[in-house]
């Protein structure tokens, strides 16, 4: 009985928690249109406007690729994806299967952490992905090339 509720009310914050990532921007401007602008958008730097999409974390692009770039040691460049594949990793999509990889646990050290969310690569994108559900909350694109 005591598992059964402790069961319960896990699954119910996870759920909780995953719902941000459902009403993110799914990319090209097709979301509900009250998310914040792209961060991949314009000079690579953090999302403009100061809006977070719904509760979700607010990422520093420019930041992400200072990391990258001081940590080189801790990731190898992947090799571009089909397109076919490449224009399903988008945000608000979810992870198509089998195509990511996990990162070095040094180099997950230096990133910036959001709970619920997970950094993991992809060929040449650094993605972020919503740990209870799969989506993914961003992508940013040729970092790791």
């Amino acid at each position: 009985m005591f598992k059964s509720r402790v069961l319960s009310v896990l699954t119910s914050l996870v759920l909780i928690a995953g719902s941000p990532a459902l009403l993110a921007d799914p990319g090209k401007g097709h979301g509900n249109g009250k998310g914040g602008t792209h961060g991949n958008q314009g000079q690579g730097g953090g999302k403009q406007g100061g809006g977070a999409y719904y509760g979700g974390p607010q990422i520093d692009v420019g930041g992400v690729r200072v990391i990258l770039r001081d940590n080189r040691d801790y990731w190898h460049g992947g090799s571009s994806l089909p397109p076919g594949i490449q224009k399903n990793l988008a945000r608000g999509k979810p992870l198509p299967p089998g195509i990511a990889k996990k990162l070095d646990g040094r180099l997950l050290g230096h990133l910036p952490h959001y709970d619920g969310y997970e950094w993991q690569q992809a060929g040449t994108d650094l993605i972020l992905v919503t740990i209870a559900t799969g989506i993914i909350y961003e992508v940013l694109n040729n970092v790791l090339d």
